[in-house]
């Protein structure tokens, strides 16, 4: 994929709060997978923090704030940034719980980039005194197993 394929990047942006919808994220390719870029094999991993997250509780309404944590390991595609931070916005009013947001967010990510290892983390403030912190991990099978 090139720059000029990108849907988000670029352009003016339109927001929307309440609809988290995974076809706003985009991926470019993963230069560690470029055999030009990288000849000497250096694998490589991504570390995102989203510290401005929002969503709505869906029993009472009320904000909850999180910072969102993401670390893969890339295989052939690379989240782009502009489109994870509109995806990533599109909760602020929406209702759904922790975990559940956690679970779509990781879901979502794994079906665009099919990593090798993908972990996302919702720190999220505490509600009552108590911290919730949900964490969803995958692990691409090894397929050559039987």
């Amino acid at each position: 994929m090139t720059a000029h394929e990108l849907e988000q990047l670029g352009k003016k942006t339109v927001y929307s709060y309440d609809n988290p919808n995974a076809k706003i994220l985009e991926w470019v390719p993963n230069s560690f997978a470029d055999k030009k870029q990288n000849r000497n094999n250096v694998a490589g991993s991504i570390h995102i923090e989203a510290p401005e997250f929002t969503c709505l509780c869906p029993i009472t309404g009320q904000p909850d704030f999180a910072t969102i944590v993401i670390d893969y390991a890339p295989n052939e595609r690379l989240v782009e940034s502009k489109s994870l931070k509109l995806y990533l916005g599109c909760f602020r009013q929406f209702g759904e719980f922790h975990e559940a947001c956690v679970n779509r967010i990781a879901n979502d990510l794994i079906d665009l980039l099919d990593p090798i290892h993908l972990k996302v983390q919702g720190r999220f403030t505490p509600r009552g005194g108590i911290p919730l912190w949900p964490q969803a991990e995958y692990k691409r099978r090894n397929d050559s197993v039987d």
